[in-house]
């Protein structure tokens, strides 16, 4: 697959889902059906694993608890995932195996160009569970 077409293709789907962060159940829909999507593909391998890690950080961009993230960065994502539902693909779905490879291609993509970003909002999550944790234990301890 041409990495020129499939950085076009995430560009134009990321305009799109520039629209749609403001409507959060929208944003929601699309993480919602990108994730039933994900689910019924047979080993998808090692380059989108931190696909739980992108969901969350929408989630939280779109739901004001994690702002230190760049708009722009964000619709790239949600891009990438309303070009995995949005059923208009280079390679159609239907021929097995193959037909998912855009898909896979975009999302890889995306995942690439936003690795720094997710790593770092991974680090602001875990701090955040580690504080909660803290609380937690200091309340059951008085």
């Amino acid at each position: 697959m041409d990495e020129l077409k499939v950085e076009e293709l995430l560009g134009e789907y990321s305009a799109k889902a520039k629209d749609l962060l403001s409507e959060e159940g929208k944003v929601e829909e699309v993480l919602k059906s990108a994730e039933k999507t994900l689910s019924e593909i047979p080993g998808v391998g090692d380059k989108i694993a931190k696909l739980p890690l992108m969901f969350s950080m929408i989630r939280s961009y779109v739901t004001k608890e994690y702002t230190d993230v760049s708009p722009k960065v964000v619709a790239s994502m949600v891009g990438a995932f309303l070009y995995l539902v949005s059923g208009k693909d280079l390679i159609p779905d239907k021929i097995p195996v193959i037909g998912l490879a855009d898909d896979l291609g975009v999302l890889a993509l995306a995942l690439k160009l936003n690795e720094s970003e997710l790593n770092t909002y991974s680090a602001w999550r875990e701090a955040k569970n580690n504080t909660v944790a803290s609380e937690t234990e200091e309340k059951t301890e008085a």
